[in-house]
């Protein structure tokens, strides 16, 4: 199993590993799965190929790295303004885009499942204040795919950098703002070492999910019972790993605010509302690009909008509420 991340990165590469070990376990040793960090087999954005070609049986990464291979690939992991991680795992388990999802890869010779999730990530680091739309014009911001495009629309300069080279980026000059996962992993990159504000919410990734990619010849070559096990694990550590993430995240901004002092702040409601305006026509032009887009943008943005009409009563209802009526505030 190879791997976009390294082994030993809090979460994505950890909970990767974890994978590739229960595996083993649950087979008792007939399908040994051995993981490679990116760049130890073959270069961290290379997997795709490496797995459809068979040079891996198996790859963990982030579905929306293959923007190059279909652009529908970001709804199988996130898309700017999108859903959650609850929301995407019902989209993708019980509302079709499992089934979309292996249509999408089937001409690269590839099956993918569901295989972790971050959970809603923050907006990012910044240099400079965000008070209104105007102050994103000319920031030149670390930030992937489609959340980029939006950036850009917006006045902004969307750069792709790697993460080993974000902290002396930043640190540098060569970027104003960067975003990467949330404060686990934030505060383990150092970032508030080196910018002044960190903000939030994310309007780009609510729920990014993570996938591992089986080559679909060697997959179908295994016996029914291993190809369970394969589904099963994937399936345990999609669970756990959102849940890992969401209690370091807790702890994490803990730390962040009382002991390094960090300046957490919300984005101005005029500068979420754009953010959120363009997230709208960039997924939808997504959704125009072929046959197989359209179905994929129709079934998501369809499970979205019956989402949003449900959450005001349930989920989002309750947590405004218990927000609004805390005995600690």
């Amino acid at each position: 199993m190879v791997m976009t991340w390294q082994k030993t990165l809090p979460g994505l590469g950890t909970g990767a590993v974890r994978l590739a070990k229960r595996i083993t376990a649950l087979s008792e040793g007939k399908l040994e799965v051995l993981p490679y960090g990116g760049g130890e087999l073959v270069p961290p954005l290379e997997i795709f190929d490496a797995v459809s070609q068979g040079t891996a049986e198996m790859g963990h990464s982030s579905p929306y790295y293959w923007l190059n291979k279909h652009t529908a690939s970001a709804f199988f992991c996130a898309v700017p303004g999108g859903l959650t991680a609850q929301e995407q795992n019902a989209w993708v388990y019980f509302a079709g885009g499992q089934q979309l999802w292996d249509k999408l890869y089937a001409p690269f010779g590839l099956r993918a499942f569901p295989a972790g999730n971050t959970g809603a990530q923050m907006g990012g680091w910044f240099n400079r204040e965000i008070k209104t739309v105007d102050d994103l014009k000319g920031l030149k911001m670390r930030i992937p795919g489609l959340a980029g495009e939006v950036l850009n629309l917006l006045g902004g300069s969307s750069q792709t950098i790697s993460p080993q080279e974000l902290f002396t980026s930043m640190q540098s000059g060569v970027i104003d703002a960067l975003e990467w996962v949330g404060p686990w992993n934030d505060l383990a990159l150092g970032f508030h070492k080196v910018s002044k504000y960190y903000y939030g919410p994310g309007f780009h990734e609510a729920g990014p999910m993570l996938e591992l990619m089986v080559n679909k010849a060697a997959f179908e070559q295994l016996s029914p019972e291993l190809q369970r096990i394969i589904k099963v694990a994937c399936a345990a550590e999609n669970d756990l790993m959102a849940a890992e993430y969401y209690a370091n995240n807790v702890r994490a901004m803990q730390v962040l605010r009382n002991d390094h002092s960090t300046d957490v702040r919300s984005f101005p409601p005029e500068v979420l509302k754009s953010f959120f305006k363009v997230s709208e026509e960039v997924v939808a032009n997504v959704g125009s690009k072929d046959a197989l887009a359209k179905e994929i943008y129709e079934s998501y943005a369809g499970f979205r909008k019956a989402s949003m009409a449900m959450t005001p009563v349930m989920e989002l209802g309750f947590l405004q509420a218990r927000n609004q009526n805390r005995s600690d505030a």
